[in-house]
């Protein structure tokens, strides 16, 4: 059953939305990341505070999302900063509104046991699986670069996680840096090199987000602030009670059944990352985190991932609808 202060909430936000031009239907594009938004997924919050039918399509990559989105099949996407890097790069029509996670130990690079890789440096001539132009592909590289390890040297392959999950069972690869559920494919059999976590404190941070196309956010900002509202309020019952997400709550058990991962998985990935308040995001989109993607730009272009960069990253940021929100 709901937190009974949440389901006050969304009940309000239903009404309001009520009084809104709703935008009908809409597509909105998400992937199978841990956070709490999750569960009000499940429950049918966005659409109820919204006021409008919502499909929700699974996808497996940012890569995917961002061709979704820059097609104009999709207005909203949940990607990581890694491809949004990348789309901004190339100057596609989006913004980041939102920020789902400042990621941590959800995502890891985990090498399998028996591959005889017990250090960084061991990592010269295997197979390592990542899906490109990801965040942990981001990851992986400012990791071998934090290491010494020459990753022209290592032999990265770009798999999408099921494709990731389906040949760590087959034995075709050495490591992989990834996210749930392929991640808990290989933490089984494998373990844990180094995480996200690690990777930002020596100074690569990662983050999921939310974009969405400029011209959908101009039709339609009642929408997006309600949007925000709800993930706000998802996260706040999160972060004021972190015990409710146990293994065996029927939070967990949402979240399970939308990504794919198991519950006990779910449970600690939840508390491997940090969920930012409506205030806290406020702060970061204002500058820091366009900072950050911009660094994130300047490494992906050093890597040879992206042609060129731009001057800021600003235009692709916008606090709007969370300043909405928290009004």
């Amino acid at each position: 059953m709901s937190h009974p202060a949440l389901k006050s909430l969304y009940v309000a936000l239903s009404l309001l939305a009520g009084t809104a031009s709703a935008a009908d239907p809409v597509t909105i594009a998400y992937q199978t990341g841990i956070d709490p938004s999750k569960v009000a997924q499940a429950d049918g919050a966005y659409e109820a505070a919204t006021g409008s039918k919502i499909n929700w399509r699974k996808f497996e990559s940012g890569a995917e999302v961002i061709a979704a989105v820059a097609s104009g099949d999709v207005p909203i996407g949940n990607i990581g900063s890694s491809p949004l890097a990348a789309a901004a790069s190339r100057g596609l029509p989006i913004q980041t509104f939102l920020v789902t996670a400042e990621i941590g130990d959800s995502e890891a690079l985990v090498v399998r046991n028996g591959s005889n890789i017990s250090a960084p440096k061991d990592l010269v001539g295997k197979k390592v699986a990542v899906p490109f132009v990801s965040t942990t592909h981001y990851s992986l590289l400012a990791a071998l670069k934090h290491w010494g390890v020459d990753a022209s040297k290592v032999n990265i392959v770009n798999l999408r996680p099921s494709e990731i999950a389906a040949a760590w069972q087959r034995g075709d690869i050495d490591a992989a840096y990834v996210w749930e559920p392929a991640l808990g494919t290989a933490k089984a059999s494998g373990k844990v090199l180094v995480s996200s976590a690690q990777v930002g404190k020596w100074g690569a941070p990662t983050y999921d987000l939310w974009i969405v196309r400029k011209d959908f956010a101009e039709k339609h900002p009642e929408f997006l602030t309600q949007f925000v509202k709800v993930t706000g309020a998802a996260y706040a019952k999160y972060n004021a009670d972190p015990k409710g997400y146990a293994a065996n709550s029927a939070n967990v058990d949402k979240i399970a059944r939308l990504t794919g991962a198991k519950p006990q998985d779910v449970a600690l990935l939840l508390a491997g990352n940090t969920y930012p308040s409506l205030k806290r995001q406020a702060e970061l989109l204002d500058k820091p985190f366009a900072e950050a993607v911009g660094k994130t730009a300047e490494f992906l272009r050093a890597q040879g991932k992206v042609e060129q960069v731009q001057s800021s990253y600003l235009p692709y940021v916008t606090s709007r609808f969370v300043n909405a929100a928290l009004k």
